[in-house]
């Protein structure tokens, strides 16, 4: 008998152990995210947008318990999604819908992890956003907020971006008559830092650089990367905006440890060569990471 469990040529997982990997991402990535919104934001009344934001403001004015706002709020907009979107959500989406507020009802008791709003929003914020970048690597979502915005785009026509700026602006204004402006403020910081965790989670560090070289030595540069940088290198045909003369342009992805080398290199090549070096957020294949 076939063992479920293997990988196929390449490196690629078998399809039932990537969902199950996927599922897992979800899980756990919604309980990091309940862990960190229940111990860091909570406790210092930092509604930092999104249904958990809401769930904030409620539980400061009614005392109701967040997990219990958490599923009254998106259980419904879940089934609103399939209803004017489509079965397009998934079972995994589902998951995370019901799964991150069962994590907020266990952790609401834990109490404050930091009384003070600062660290409350910074690392409320880093949970967060690395939660929601595992559940987001599930290929899944929590619901919420992010729902309601497709659906108003799909009829009203505004950009996901603008809705979603808007509802959360919302969450945070009204935050600021409730728990003061200091606490609005301290909610912005929070998102700030939860969108930029996300990236890093989704895309990683950006430690590798791109090249891009325009040289005389063209081919000379070309061999030298082979041979002594090790990196592959792409040509391009480009042409001068002002000679409309040809002017190959190389292209060379090194790790952050070796564009030294690399400028080192084209300068004694060619004192003159043109070079730009760029962030390369995220480098899939060989050499680099495998995705």
């Amino acid at each position: 008998m076939m063992m479920a469990i293997r990988k196929r040529r390449g490196g690629i997982l078998h399809p039932t152990v990537e969902l199950i990997l996927e599922y897992i991402y979800v899980v756990i990535g919604s309980g990091l995210v309940a862990l960190a919104f229940s111990v860091f934001l909570l406790p210092n009344e930092i509604a930092s947008g999104g249904v958990s934001g809401i769930s904030t403001i409620l539980y400061g004015l009614f005392q109701w318990k967040p997990s219990y706002v958490q599923w009254c709020l998106n259980i419904p907009l879940f089934i609103a999604g399939l209803f004017f979107l489509g079965k397009r959500f998934g079972a995994k989406t589902l998951v995370g819908t019901l799964v991150l507020p069962f994590f907020v009802f266990i952790f609401e008791e834990w109490g404050a992890a930091t009384e003070e709003p600062l660290l409350g929003a910074i690392f409320g914020g880093l949970g967060i956003g690395a939660g929601l970048g595992i559940v987001f690597r599930g290929k899944a979502s929590t619901g919420g907020v992010d729902l309601l915005a497709q659906i108003i785009h799909k009829y009203i026509g505004i950009s996901l971006g603008t809705i979603i700026l808007l509802i959360d602006g919302t969450i945070v204004l009204a935050s600021a008559f409730i728990f003061g402006i200091e606490q609005a403020l301290y909610a912005l910081i929070a998102m700030f830092i939860t969108a930029k965790t996300i990236d890093v989670v989704q895309i990683g560090l950006g430690t590798s650089k791109m090249a891009l070289i325009i040289s005389d030595q063209e081919e000379e540069l070309r061999q030298g990367i082979l041979t002594h940088i090790y990196r592959g290198v792409t040509k391009i045909n480009a042409f001068g905006g002002y000679t409309q003369d040809e002017r190959p342009m190389l292209m060379v992805v090194v790790a952050q440890y070796e564009v030294t080398k690399l400028k080192q290199y084209v300068k004694s090549v060619d004192p003159s060569a043109f070079v730009i070096v760029v962030n390369a957020n995220e480098v899939l294949g060989e050499g680099f990471k495998r995705g």
